[in-house]
């Protein structure tokens, strides 16, 4: 079928199925002019995937502004200023049939100084830049591109580490380093905020971590003792070097590089029965290695597990919400693959917050599920046709018998618009999308808005993961996988307000994707009175209208507005009154307001020109007596 044809289809399909949510949290509410999903968030309904309705993107408040397809994506997206940079499938990963090699192997550089209009500059061809997997990284204290080279199998090569700088033209990246570190095995892994060292995480039983020295990016070198495998807890009181689980997937750090937050990974299933309640994050103290102490050791301050179907710790992102400082936790997998759903759990991993004010005692704050994350979906859920190769499970549920097999609608990686002061936060979650929620409340989080990416039906794209994993010839896929960590402008080195979210979806290549909304205040002009008050009304629509508006006056003295908006000026003259969404601060609208003296009161007294008009008649009347009085003849 034509995708003119599908789109005709498509309309006459979907104009009967009835707009339903169930997530945990409120789902978003949508423009007139979005196509949204149908089904509980995250979903996509067999009707939607009969009438093709996937083959144009999904959208709640978020548009499409440009995109480079190229060859397909891999895993990771990293970016600095106006470029962009993701990883492509090894090339040398066995092809299915009728797919041809990558034209341009390796991790794609992407301008993006015209968003609409996004181009390829150069590929990277260092050992670790082939196939970093989930490592490439920018450090944007010394403007470096890192990542560790992960193996195409057991058998191959896994120690490349390599550097580029991107100070001078981030366009092209100028090769500062291709080095191997021995004993390294390259899958995630993260530059320490001042640029000095890089954590490699192999997602291994052993090694656990591996920490390389940066100091001078021409020449890194393993840290001696960097190379670690954790001491597993047996049930007693844990050692300083014991966790429940030594595989660890992705980590992040405070901002004097002193502690490291760590993902455990646990999945479970017939292999590995125990590690899903192991599943969690860790909280490391990695002072030795920052400070470049002498015989530098790894400790455990705290960590934390859970048993709830989300499995698969991929990230672990420190923020703050309203000042208090806090973990976006992020599971990549799903227990509904292992037959969790008669148990009553998740079919699907999703976002956490896990608050961290004390680091030795983190606890769950919030959880942020999606309806394909909650139980009552379970078995629904698990039965999505994301992949061909399928098994029914006794519960019914399905798993998916060739991997990698668990990743589903769960959510990969997540950024915020602000680490200092978050207010949106952004998760990839696979088949369920790019997703967007309101956190700047922790008790009434919400869905603001999302972005499915195209499905590409039967497209051949050599360098996409998704479409060379786990898919039989002639399957058509309905579904894209978005896993990347979205790039908002601030972690890019901008401004909040200067550009968009990227992300990269693994069958849509990059993309730029705008949320919208807007900002609207009644009356935009007032006149009024110094002393007296004028009110004023914020609307938000859009992705932010989740919440309110703050409301200020440009001017610095002279005038007061009230949280509620009521405007009061003191002295005379014109003033600009301003309303900030809550939630997108980057959206305000304005208000003109002339103040003005009040006319002086009326006492009744008033000798101006006049005023005693109403008094000449009878001023005349008694003249005119007098006169008669003096000329009249004495008797």
């Amino acid at each position: 079928m034509s995708r003119a044809n599908v789109g005709r289809v498509v309309m006459s399909v979907l104009a009967v199925l009835p707009l339903s949510a169930h997530a945990a949290i409120p789902a978003a509410t949508c423009r007139t002019t979005d196509r949204p999903e149908h089904g509980y968030s995250g979903s996509t309904t067999a009707d939607e995937r009969d009438a093709g309705y996937p083959l144009q993107a999904v959208t709640c408040n978020t548009d499409l502004i440009g995109q480079y397809q190229g060859e397909g994506a891999s895993w990771q997206l990293t970016a600095w200023k106006n470029c962009a940079y993701f990883d492509q499938r090894h090339p040398d990963s066995t092809n299915p049939p009728g797919v041809p090699a990558e034209a341009h192997p390796g991790s794609v550089v992407v301008d993006v100084s015209d968003p609409t209009h996004p181009v390829p500059t150069t590929w990277l061809t260092a050992s670790a830049m082939i196939d970093p997997w989930e490592s490439i990284k920018v450090n944007p204290s010394r403007q470096l591109l890192g990542g560790g080279q992960r193996p195409l199998s057991p058998a191959s090569p896994a120690d490349g580490f390599s550097v580029y700088d991107i100070s001078t033209d981030c366009k092209n990246p100028t090769p500062k380093s291709d080095v191997h570190i021995p004993g390294s095995f390259g899958h995630s892994g993260q530059w320490a905020p001042d640029g000095k060292t890089f954590y490699i995480t192999p997602l291994r039983a052993s090694p656990s971590i591996v920490a390389v020295n940066v100091d001078d990016p021409a020449a890194p070198v393993g840290i001696p003792g960097g190379i670690f495998t954790f001491n597993l807890t047996d049930g007693g009181t844990p050692g300083p070097q014991d966790l429940p689980l030594s595989q660890l997937h992705d980590l992040e750090f405070s901002k004097d590089g002193n502690t490291a937050y760590i993902t455990m990974f646990g999945v479970g299933g017939a292999a590995n029965p125990l590690t899903a309640a192991r599943n969690g994050f860790a909280v490391l103290d990695v002072s030795d290695f920052q400070q470049r102490r002498a015989n530098p050791v790894y400790r455990v301050t705290s960590f934390l597990t859970w048993d709830d179907g989300s499995i698969g710790a991929q990230n672990a992102l420190p923020v703050t919400i309203a000042g208090k400082p806090y973990i976006v936790f992020a599971d990549e997998a799903g227990g509904g693959i292992f037959g969790s759903c008669a148990q009553g759990k998740s079919a699907n991993g999703f976002p956490r917050l896990i608050d961290i004010s004390d680091p030795a005692h983190p606890i769950t704050a919030a959880e942020i599920r999606l309806g394909v994350a909650e139980p009552a979906n379970c078995v629904d859920a698990a039965a999505a046709p994301i992949v061909s190769t399928r098994a029914p499970l006794p519960d019914g549920g399905f798993t998916d018998s060739v991997g990698p097999f668990f990743f589903a609608h769960s959510c990969h990686y997540c950024r915020v618009d602000d680490a200092d002061d978050a207010r949106i936060l952004a998760c990839n979650c696979f088949a369920a999308g790019l997703r967007f929620w309101d956190i700047h409340d922790i008790a009434n989080i919400k869905e603001m808005a999302y972005f499915k990416p195209p499905a590409q039906g039967t497209k051949i794209l050599p360098g996409s993961q998704y479409a060379n994993t786990n898919t039989t010839p002639g399957f058509v896929r309905m579904y894209d996988w978005s896993t990347s960590q979205p790039s908002f402008p601030k972690d890019r080195g901008l401004d909040a307000g200067q550009g968009d979210v990227w992300t990269t979806s693994q069958d849509n290549g990059f993309m730029v994707v705008r949320l919208f909304s807007s900002v609207t205040v009644s009356p935009t002009t007032a006149s009024v009175e110094t002393g007296k008050t004028q009110n004023f009304t914020g609307t938000v629509d859009g992705a932010a209208k989740t919440a309110g508006v703050t409301w200020a006056v440009q001017e610095a003295s002279g005038a007061t507005i009230t949280s509620s908006g009521a405007f009061t000026p003191t002295a005379a003259g014109t003033y600009h009154v301003i309303a900030t969404s809550i939630v997108d601060r980057t959206k305000s609208a304005a208000a003109t307001v002339t103040a003005t003296a009040p006319a002086p009161a009326d006492t009744g007294c008033s000798a101006s020109p006049g005023s005693f008009a109403g008094l000449l008649p009878l001023a005349a009347l008694l003249g005119w007596l007098l006169w008669r009085r003096r000329a009249a003849p004495l008797p």
